[in-house]
Parts: C-alpha cells; sequence; structure tokens
C-alpha cells in the first residue's frame, strides 16, 4: 500500500531558497512549498533534488529542508525527500534522517561513485533493498539517470526495480528517446500499477506523450501552472492546445536550460527567473554554483515577460 495514494500528476522538485549569506531561508521556503502545494494537478512536493542544489547541503541542512516543508505542507500535502548517497550504511541513515523530518517517500538517486565506475545489476537491487530495510514504512522512487551515464540503469533492471512492492514510482530522465521508449515499455510489463514520471524539463511535452503517468520536474518549482495545464492538455488528447503551452514554455526553458541538460548554473538562471517572476525575492545560489550574467538575466526577463509572468 503506497504512502502517496497518487503518485500520477505533477510533482515539483522545490528549489531552496537562500539568505544572501547562503542559509537556509526557512520563511522562504514554507511560502513557497505553500505557493506549490495550491496549485491543483500539484500531487506531492520533492526536496532536496538537484534543482535544491541537494550537493551545496549537509546531510543535517538536507534533513532540515525536509523537516520545514513537510511541516509546512503537514496534512495538506505529501513530501517526498531525495536521498543521493555513497554506500548502504551512509543511504540507510539519510533515509532514517529524512523519515524522521517527515519525509513519506524517498526519490533514490544513484550512488554517484556509481558515475564514475558503473555498477552491477546486483549493487542497485542492494542499494535499494538496504534503504527499505532501514525505513520500511516508506515508498521508495527510482531516480533514472540520463543513458549515456555509468549509472544509467537496464530495461531488465527497471523491470526487476518495478517488482519490488516497496517500490512505487519511476522519475525518468534517459535524455535518449529510443531508451526512454524501451524503459517504459520494460516497467509496464512488469507492473503497471507502477507510476512513470518524466523528469525530463527540457522536453516536456515529447516525453509527457510517450504514455507516462505525469511529471518529476524542478522546473515545475518556476512554473508550476503551465506544466500543469500542459499535462492536462496531453491527458485530454489535445495536441493543439499542448503544442501552444509548450511553445510559452519553449523560450523559458531556453533561457534557463540553454541547448542542454540541467546544471548548476541552470538552476542558478531558474532561481533567477523565479526571482523575476516574484515566486521568491532572493535568487541567491550557493558557491561555486555561479549566478546568471548580465546576458543571461536579459534573455531570462525576456522569457518570463513573454509568458506574461513578469513582476520585477
Amino acid at each position: 500500500m503506497a504512502n502517496i495514494k497518487n503518485y500520477r500528476g505533477i510533482i515539483p522538485a522545490i528549489s531552496c531558497p537562500f539568505t544572501s549569506d547562503h542559509r537556509i531561508d526557512e520563511v522562504a521556503l514554507r511560502q513557497l512549498a505553500s505557493w506549490l502545494a495550491g496549485h491543483e494537478g500539484v500531487v506531492a512536493v520533492m526536496t532536496n533534488g538537484h534543482t535544491g542544489e541537494v550537493f551545496s547541503l549537509t546531510p543535517q541542512e538536507r534533513a532540515e529542508v525536509t523537516r520545514i516543508v513537510a511541516d509546512e505542507l503537514k496534512g495538506k500535502m505529501p513530501v517526498i525527500s531525495s536521498i543521493v548517497c555513497e554506500g548502504l550504511s551512509d543511504a540507510a541513515a539519510h533515509a532514517i534522517a529524512a523519515k524522521a523530518a517527515g519525509a513519506v517517500a524517498l526519490d533514490v538517486m544513484p550512488p554517484h561513485h556509481w558515475l564514475r565506475f558503473g555498477c552491477t545489476h546486483s549493487h542497485a537491487l542492494q542499494y535499494f533493498e538496504a534503504i527499505h530495510q532501514a525505513v520500511p514504512d516508506l515508498d521508495l522512487v527510482c531516480h533514472v539517470y540520463p543513458s549515456w551515464t555509468r549509472a544509467a540503469y537496464s530495461s531488465q533492471l527497471l523491470a526487476d526495480l518495478a517488482k519490488l512492492p516497496y517500490l512505487h514510482a519511476f522519475k525518468v530522465g534517459q535524455r535518449d528517446m529510443n531508451k526512454y521508449a524501451r524503459d517504459i515499455q520494460a516497467i509496464r510489463e512488469a507492473d503497471a500499477s507502477k507510476a512513470i514520471l518524466t523528469c525530463h524539463d527540457e522536453y516536456l511535452l515529447a516525453s509527457m506523450v510517450q504514455g507516462v503517468d505525469g511529471a518529476l520536474v524542478g522546473f515545475a518549482t518556476f512554473i508550476p501552472q503551465l506544466i500543469i495545464d500542459l499535462w492536462n492538455a496531453v491527458k485530454a488528447g489535445d495536441l493543439h492546445q499542448a503544442m501552444r503551452i509548450q511553445s510559452i514554455i519553449t523560450p523559458l526553458k531556453d533561457a534557463v536550460y540553454g541547448g542542454g541538460e540541467p546544471t548548476g548554473e541552470a538552476h542558478a538562471r531558474m532561481k533567477a527567473g523565479m526571482y523575476l517572476a516574484g515566486v521568491i525575492d532572493n535568487h541567491t545560489v550557493r558557491p561555486p554554483t555561479e549566478a546568471p550574467n548580465d546576458q543571461e538575466m536579459a534573455a531570462l526577463r525576456a522569457a518570463v515577460a513573454q509568458a506574461g509572468l513578469l513582476k520585477r
């Protein structure tokens, strides 16, 4: 039985506002969480994703971000916390801390040493099992990395993960549409009840029409309503409406992501876009991530303005 009754919809990976001296801004984080939860179509909020600058946060700060968001949304909306660790005991400790902070589900990123050395089929299964054993009453979400990384999961591994009773959703970001389609089919054939959520922020429409159940994306911390509207149009089979909405999203996507995939600087540009749209009042990022330059700010301002969202 899943803790989150409905993984199908839009789940923002929340940004983490900082004060000008780089401390977690609790007031701003609470305001952002409540604002996101107020959008019909948002079914949960995820903390400590890449958009939340997780790699700049200490383990204690990661738990604190989850505590703040879970407390703010208590009784209103479930909170998922990403965990990104390097070993079984490390992952168990992070999972226990996230549970104590109020998370009801965990987004499990691959250990980052796998990016360098790769992993075996059994490595991944052991990793998920160790986290489950540490927090047996929490749902797990599988975070799927791009196919070009050494932390990419095979279609067979994803099928085997789909059979785990405690794993309820997949956050899929292969950045390879052929593998994306094969992986979706493998998961569906293994257990069609498991939710599949695109995390292709930079090409939402193209990935949404592949038969998924929604989106778990950092971009939704910036433009939740546009992404909800896009998803609703896709569900309704209204391609013309979906293309119209995507045409509004595309300049924002280009200003945030450029021609590539999400990066630390893309997350900084997203924060600046959120500032221009009046979503947050301070777009400070933690070093070594760099704030947008003047040219990037001008592009963001133009994109936010064309979407009708400019407040500053």
